[in-house]
């Protein structure tokens, strides 16, 4: 016969339970004491999710490092993202990516669709913009500062 291990405790659920209820500032006491610093995002679902991850990470075990570095590797492998660029993902539509180049400023709106609006014209990736303005092929990433070896005289602006 099998041994099965419980992973119910009362107290957790009453503890998992009680986050929903309560004020921003308990949840931020309650971060605090978990994680070292606070995260970049104010979402309060998001909050709630890594402090009741915690919670039950302390009370039932976490997951086995070993393990953790195979899921990571097999996401990676698996991922349909794998070529994507993870800076162009994270701009949100409306953000203007301004560079300087030659004599002139340089501004590229991203669009809600995931385009580029470019002097009144719409454009489906940095580096066809990167090439207009230039007139040789550049990394349209590398070029409006998106990347860490981008040039100094390119900002984004939210």
């Amino acid at each position: 016969m099998t041994q099965t291990r419980q992973y119910t405790n009362p107290g957790i659920t009453a503890q998992l339970s009680a986050l929903a209820t309560m004020k921003m500032d308990d949840l931020w006491a309650l971060w605090d004491t978990h994680f070292r610093k606070r995260p970049g995002t104010w979402s309060r679902d998001y909050v709630i999710n890594m402090v009741a991850y915690k919670i039950q990470e302390l009370a039932y075990g976490g997951i086995d490092p070993d393990l953790k570095r195979r899921l990571v590797r097999l996401g990676e492998k698996h991922s349909n993202m794998r070529n994507a660029n993870n800076a162009e993902l994270l701009l949100l539509p409306g953000t203007a990516l301004v560079r300087h180049y030659g004599e002139h400023e340089h501004r590229v709106v991203v669009q809600p669709d995931g385009q580029y609006e470019y002097q009144g014209q719409i454009f489906k990736s940095l580096s066809v913009i990167a090439r207009h303005i230039t007139g040789s092929h550049r990394s349209g990433p590398v070029f409006f500062g998106l990347r860490k070896d981008a040039p100094k005289s390119q900002k984004v602006v939210r």
